[in-house]
């Protein structure tokens, strides 16, 4: 649970840069480097941010298909609708009211704070388990790297700069997006938290003790020893799939947009798909490939997990061109500078070493 709030500045940090960066320069994180430092550096962070969008993708439909099997739907099922729904979203221009609902169903995520109450932690047991960090352990580190790849992500680094261009926002805006951002990003972090909580609590100490955990299906099951079956199930889908949803179309956006940075189309999805052909077609092959690598037959837990981690271990890169970026891009007034841009440095520094670490020890 420590580990949620030591992230909270990382994600913070990330974000706020990131948005720094798009209100100001009215470019993307792939413009700048492309017209900075070449079109080789470019299409490098574009390999990464696609491999980024692609695993975010995944692991988002295995949320979903996971929420279809609780209910007996077959996974190959389920993605295909998601996949499907998703597309209509986009091409029919309904992103913006749909990403609103989303985020409606994803505030049942909060019912987790919840949880983590009624469980009764105890105070002494969780102030010692701070200090158990198991780093000999290969499997704590393949965790912990899918944990920090699942909070500071190298995709929702570029949609945040690309999103406030998308969406007409100026410096003028600045103090507005930074008060935003770190509300979501303590917000986020105290729900992973209350997660952490709730699910030690009916893993280790309720009658979900024991049991395999091998499915989307068994973990809401292991939630429901607190507040019942049929309530468990429900708040755990709800929860789930609400975040899952509106993250799919966040990461199929990410992606098209990185897309038409690098090779000049236009990446707007207000535009039809006549006039953007490179946007939509990016979108598409995007969540095709997403939905087919679900639809597999693969465990979606561990195939969750995994991209995870790969996102931590594509962290260096991008964390390297957010913070060099800004110290050619930013005018004076806006950059960061003094202490602030040495925190800043140290702290993306040591997320990205963490990431990596981790990440190729829990490989090895």
């Amino acid at each position: 649970m420590a580990v949620q709030f030591v992230l909270t500045p990382a994600l913070f940090m990330a974000q706020e840069l990131a948005g720094r960066l798009g209100m100001t320069t009215r470019q993307g994180l792939l413009q700048l480097v492309l017209r900075r430092s070449g079109r080789l550096p470019a299409l490098a962070l574009l390999a990464t941010l696609t491999a980024s969008c692609l695993g975010a993708l995944v692991s988002e439909l295995s949320g979903l298909a996971g929420v279809g099997e609780m209910f007996g739907v077959p996974v190959w099922q389920t993605s295909a609708v998601a996949a499907a729904g998703l597309l209509g979203i986009v091409w029919t221009g309904s992103t913006r009211s749909v990403e609103l609902l989303a985020i409606a169903v994803g505030l049942c995520e909060l019912a987790f704070v919840v949880l983590a109450v009624l469980a009764h932690p105890s105070v002494p047991d969780m102030a010692a388990q701070l200090l158990q960090v198991p780093l000999g352990d290969r499997g704590y580190l393949w965790l912990l790297a899918a944990n920090l790849g699942t909070c500071v992500m190298p995709w929702a680094i570029f949609y945040q700069q690309s999103a406030s261009i998308d969406k007409g926002l100026t410096r003028t805006s600045l103090a507005a997006m930074r008060l935003e951002t770190l509300l979501g990003a303590i917000l986020c972090q105290v729900v992973t938290a209350a997660v952490v909580v709730a699910a030690a609590a009916a893993f280790h100490r309720g009658a979900a003790a024991g049991r395999p955990l091998a499915s989307v299906g068994q973990i809401a099951d292991a939630f429901t020893t607190t507040i019942g079956p049929a309530a468990g199930r429900i708040v755990f889908a709800l929860g789930l799939s609400g975040g899952a949803l509106v993250a799919a179309i966040v990461v199929c956006l990410t992606a098209a947009w990185a897309f038409g940075e690098v090779f000049g189309q236009r990446r707007s999805p207000g535009e039809s798909p006549a006039r953007a052909p490179g946007f939509y077609g990016a979108f598409t092959v995007v969540l095709a490939a997403g939905a087919a690598i679900v639809a597999s037959g693969m465990n979606l837990v561990a195939l969750a997990v995994a991209a995870g981690v790969l996102n931590a271990l594509l962290l260096p890169v991008v964390l390297w061109f957010l913070y060099r970026t800004p110290r050619d891009a930013l005018p004076d007034d806006v950059r960061p500078r003094g202490a602030y841009a040495v925190a800043v440095a140290i702290v993306l520094a040591l997320t990205a070493g963490l990431g990596l670490g981790a990440g190729v020890a829990g490989l090895l």
